[in-house]
């Protein structure tokens, strides 16, 4: 821990306010993080679309809200489009106000996947930390990542080892991992219930193949998260009976681990590199097995056999034997390896090092923190 107090300042994701859902784990993050680095002593100021809420108070917390256009995220864009900024958007006007009040701080901490603060970076005399959300989402992005993690790969921290080999880093990353307030996350010894599934819903989520599971056992798959893409949504809907999906929307942690929490098992479906996981975490912070393709960050947070089972992706016989077999796993294993090793003191923690290690500029050589 620094004996001192960091004076830091926070920018959250432009694509949406925190709280809308817009920004899937990344405004899990946020929150968690911010809880963690106050509990830690240190006093943040957060950067965000105007609407945004967080759960709680702090003499610590001071939030600025920034009216503007959202930001086209990455996810649904092509990996040659270019850079695209709205009129009137809340990147820029985010970053104005970051410069504005940069010398007050000792250090800003960036959670937007997109080109703007990243190329600030190079420009500006401040010290802008990148904590990145996502995988090689665009030719753009994966440059002009790669390249701040060669000029300056102490200001550059990744979820996951697998995330961020998508990128050409000459040095060895900072892996941070991700966090959850530990008391906000309820222990469930039930191992009887339903089968569940979360994430945003989108194609690159693969929703459908957890679906396939359900059908074939014959049980309904309760699902949780804000429909992205209502067609893909609607496409899923009209493939299978109602008696298989149980809609259950996007809600607040609280609601949201009460429901989860009395699932036997939650099905992690990804097609795509999945920087994290953060559904996964939260899943055995209630005690929840996971099982999930072995795509991406599940692979580094489920230990098969232990926590969950990993899956070959798109292995949909996979994926049912292993759901028939979930009763192998003790549900105290799930949350002993949260509490060890996702808690957001553990998580705070890290990011600690991480700052200390780019402010005191002791080398160039990145490492993992462990």
């Amino acid at each position: 821990m620094l004996n001192k107090q960091l004076k830091l300042i926070l920018v959250s994701t432009p694509i949406g306010y925190l709280g809308s859902g817009k920004g899937g784990g990344v405004e899990l993050t946020i929150i968690s993080l911010i809880k963690g680095l106050i509990s830690l002593g240190h006093k943040i100021t957060l950067i965000a679309p105007k609407g945004s809420t967080l759960p709680f108070k702090s003499e610590l917390l001071e939030i600025r809200l920034i009216d503007g256009i959202d930001q086209p995220s990455w996810q649904h864009q092509n990996k040659t489009d270019p850079v695209l900024i709205p009129s009137k958007s809340v990147l820029p006007k985010s970053w104005e106000v970051v410069i504005d009040i940069a010398n007050e701080s000792d250090a800003v901490i960036n959670f937007s996947y997109d080109w703007l603060p990243l190329w600030l970076t190079k420009v500006q005399p401040i010290k802008i930390f990148h904590l990145i959300s996502m995988g090689a989402e665009s030719i753009i992005m994966k440059e002009i990542i790669s390249e701040i993690g060669q000029l300056f790969p102490y200001q550059l921290a990744f979820h996951t080892k697998s995330q961020s080999k998508d990128y050409s880093l000459k040095t060895d990353p900072i892996i941070v991992g991700n966090g959850f307030e530990m008391e906000n996350y309820f222990f469930n010894k039930n191992e009887n219930g339903p089968l569940g599934w979360a994430g945003r819903i989108a194609p690159e989520k693969g929703l459908e193949d957890a679906v396939k599971v359900a059908k074939d056992l014959d049980e309904k798959l309760l699902v949780w998260g804000l429909i992205e893409d209502k067609e893909y949504a609607s496409k899923i809907e009209k493939s299978f009976t109602k008696e298989t999906i149980d809609w259950r929307g996007f809600l607040p942690t609280n609601k949201f681990q009460e429901q989860l929490g009395q699932c036997r098992a939650l099905i992690n479906t990804p097609k795509w590199n999945e920087a994290y996981g953060n559904v996964i975490v939260e899943a055995m912070a209630c005690g929840v097995p996971v099982i999930a393709y072995d795509l991406g960050g599940p692979g580094e947070l489920i230990e098969d056999g232990f926590n969950g089972f990993l899956v070959k992706p798109n292995d949909i016989e996979g994926l049912i034997k292993a759901t028939k077999s979930i009763s192998e796993i003790k549900r105290k294993n799930c949350r002993d390896w949260f509490e060890k090793k996702a808690t957001n003191k553990v998580f705070a923690e890290r990011v600690e090092k991480w700052l200390e290690k780019g402010l005191n500029k002791k080398s160039l050589q990145s490492c993992k923190i462990n």
